[in-house]
């Protein structure tokens, strides 16, 4: 199957990439910004800055209750292993 473009539809795709790769390159620096921010921010109050992102992920997701769970699972599959070792 091949794909024909016309110039509508081409002035379509390029306004579209425009865009997307504006907003791709909007968001890198913004992530960027952050990562500085908390390496910063870590420095200064003496907290690892994966802690800090993860904390910050799971305040984003609201998902702390599923994350003590999983922690949970973890150590139980941790302890059982040591005490099988």
């Amino acid at each position: 199957m091949s794909l024909t473009i016309n110039q509508e539809e081409k002035a379509k795709l390029i306004k579209l990439f425009e865009q997307g790769t504006q907003v791709l390159q909007e968001s890198e620096d913004l992530r960027a910004g952050l990562r500085d921010t908390i390496k910063f921010t870590g420095e200064e109050l003496g907290i690892k800055p994966a802690v800090l992102n993860k904390a910050i992920r799971i305040a984003h997701k609201n998902n702390l209750t599923e994350e003590r769970n999983t922690f949970e699972d973890i150590e139980t599959i941790l302890e059982t292993v040591r005490k099988g070792g």
